[in-house]
């Protein structure tokens, strides 16, 4: 479901996931990423939700970043995506954490699911990313 996430974000050659690389970042010694799968009566998958823990210096506790959430199309509109969002916020509940973070990218209509939820953008905000010869560049310059 990864690569079918990949392909809907329009990324699809960009998306080199293995099972293995996610069978080893879920269940590895030291998990540092964590999912919910959700399951339909008929026991076919239509969603999931892979996610890690963040921090926030300012309330001083953990919080949830939600890297992806996916509902197959077919299943768009029955409740899969609100299911693993609310499972997210009692995880977050539970925990005594404040926060659920995710980005979405600007043209996904499910940002208006999203404002119906109670969730905000955070249009104050700008993400940044290095990588390829900038994360190395940059890397090269702490030795």
């Amino acid at each position: 479901m990864v690569h079918d996430l990949a392909e809907f974000e329009k990324a699809a050659d960009s998306c080199h996931l293995t099972a293995g690389q996610l069978h080893a970042a879920l269940f590895g010694p030291s998990p540092a990423l964590f999912g919910h799968v959700a399951e339909a009566p008929d026991r076919s998958l239509p969603g999931f939700a892979l996610w890690f823990l963040n921090y926030s210096t300012w309330e001083g506790v953990h919080g949830i970043h939600l890297e992806d959430l996916y509902v197959r199309p077919e299943a768009r509109g029955d409740g899969v995506g609100q299911a693993l969002l609310a499972t997210l916020a009692a995880v977050c509940v539970e925990r005594g954490y404040r926060r659920l973070d995710w980005w979405v990218l600007h043209w996904n209509p499910a940002r208006a699911f999203y404002a119906g939820l109670g969730a905000t953008a955070m249009t104050d905000w700008i993400p940044y990313r290095l990588e390829g010869d900038a994360l190395t560049g940059l890397a090269g310059a702490a030795r």
